[in-house]
């Protein structure tokens, strides 16, 4: 049993004010495997004034400064890229090859291009004796999820530390170990104290005093939306500002046009990776009517390849998902696949309880489901598990506007044979992200939704401005 019981604030790890624990869970087995503290709004005050000291200096540092530390950061994280990606495999249930080729991944992908942003960054435009400067926001505090961990950190805090803001980061307490590396990452690296704090705790206590905090002047949070509405009222009363990236129900548009094997097959397995824990998982997959049938025999030949198993297991491959990451999350997702039979839609793979030969563990079979009309509850809901929702349409059109008929405008997906079409296509839907014909992710695109999917953007350099006041400076001559 491994035990981090301590908060790192002010460059050190120290104990809680109050004592209290919690166990981590491996999803994989159900057992504990390590165990963390649980803070209170005491630890967020400490947390929050040694990070307000240390803006005075860290604010004034120069880009030089910064982007020599951001770079020793990054060898750190390198020497424990390992270790980083099997926390995560444990903590979340990500298989241990998508762990190391894509969660851990994805926290050096966002260091690397901060760098890259950073070298030639316009921190100051003149316009004539009127220079517009662009400085660090102040304190920012950092909610992060556990569905990419790491991922998330980093695209928050490399960021806030480029722009010259301290931050104070609340990881989720169902996957914090790669955060406590990643503030082993940050002291190696030599990352002065205060500049970086880190607070393990939940979102009603550590969450609610963050957002509150008059100390605090921005807050950047990526979770559910539920989550995401209590932050920015907690956040009201002192004005300050809230980024938020919340949930999703992505459509993914397989138009007549589309190479339909190509286009159904790439859409499952791209729903099924990560177990469907991804906020922009393509989880509604709009089919032209008169190829209903012929879709749902190719999703069904696709999902039906999709492997379980242990995330640590030899059969652990590219391709095969693993555990859920709680509980709490798989009787989540039990109950909506049920909802999903007992709504009428057509049980094409999967449906409730675990995968055959997997009696422990937070397993969910691989589920597809056809027939599904915009307004049943699986189409409306965020499930966040492995589970695709097939939808037919009748014109384009329809297509269109079934897809737009959501609360959420997180990602979209379309495919097509021609790309002027797809581009056409991809403009009417409301959404912060589209994806044309299977396109991955880019480090340099913004990252972040429209409506109920949040505000402002994470990734590239319009999160390095999310981190930045802009301030007029005008000179009378004489």
């Amino acid at each position: 049993m491994q035990e981090r019981l301590q908060f790192y604030i002010d460059g050190k790890w120290v104990n809680p004010v109050t004592p209290k624990t919690i166990d981590v869970i491996n999803p994989a087995t159900e057992e504990p495997f390590a165990r963390i503290s649980m803070g209170s709004k005491a630890d967020v005050d400490k947390a929050v004034a040694a990070a307000r000291k240390a803006f005075e200096t860290w604010s004034r540092t120069t880009r030089e400064e910064r982007l020599a530390l951001l770079q020793k950061v990054i060898g750190v994280y390198q020497t424990k890229y390992e270790e980083i990606a099997k926390a995560i495999s444990m903590e979340m249930g990500a298989p241990m090859w998508l762990s190391k080729a894509a969660q851990a991944a994805t926290g050096m992908g966002h260091l690397a291009e901060i760098v890259k942003i950073l070298k030639d960054y316009p921190f100051e435009e003149k316009r004539g004796t009127t220079a517009l400067v662009k400085e660090p926001v102040g304190v920012c505090g950092l909610i992060t999820p556990w569905n990419w961990p790491i991922n998330q950190i980093v695209c928050k805090v490399a960021p806030a530390l480029a722009a010259g803001c301290t931050v104070v980061l609340k990881p989720s307490e169902v996957a914090p170990m790669n955060a406590m590396l990643f503030a082993d990452v940050l002291h190696e690296a030599g990352v002065p104290p205060g500049v970086f704090n880190l607070v393990n705790g939940d979102g009603p206590t550590v969450g609610e005093a963050m957002s509150a905090h008059p100390g605090i002047d921005m807050m950047s949070f990526t979770g559910s939306t539920r989550a995401g509405v209590a932050v920015a009222k907690a956040a009201a009363d002192t004005v300050k500002r809230v980024a938020q990236e919340l949930g999703g129900k992505s459509p993914n548009i397989v138009l007549e046009d589309a190479d339909l094997t190509k286009a159904v097959s790439g859409g499952v397995m791209q729903m099924m990776t990560n177990s469907g824990q991804s906020c922009n998982a393509p989880s509604r997959m709009f089919v032209p009517k008169t190829k209903n049938d012929q879709a749902i025999a190719i999703a069904k030949a696709t999902v039906e390849k999709v492997k379980v198993a242990p995330p640590d297991s030899p059969e652990s491959t590219p391709g095969v998902i693993g555990p859920v990451v709680s509980e709490v999350q798989f009787n989540k997702i039990q109950a909506l696949i049920q909802k999903g039979i007992d709504e009428g839609a057509t049980l094409v793979a999967g449906g409730v309880g675990r995968p055959e030969g997997l009696n422990r563990g937070y397993y969910v079979r691989p589920t597809v489901f056809a027939n599904v009309t915009n307004d049943m509850t699986i189409a409306r809901e965020e499930i966040f598990g492995p589970v695709l929702c097939m939808i037919p349409y009748e014109t384009e059109e329809d297509a269109i506007r079934m897809a737009n008929d959501t609360v959420y405008g997180l990602s979209g997906y379309v495919q097509s044979g021609d790309i002027e079409h797809a581009r056409k296509v991809a403009s009417r839907i409301r959404a912060g992200n589209v994806h044309i014909n299977g396109a991955g992710g880019d480090f340099s695109a913004p990252f972040g939704g429209y409506k109920q999917s949040g505000n402002g953007r994470d990734k590239s350099l319009h999160a390095l401005e999310k981190y930045t006041e802009l301030k007029s400076t005008l000179i009378r001559l004489r």
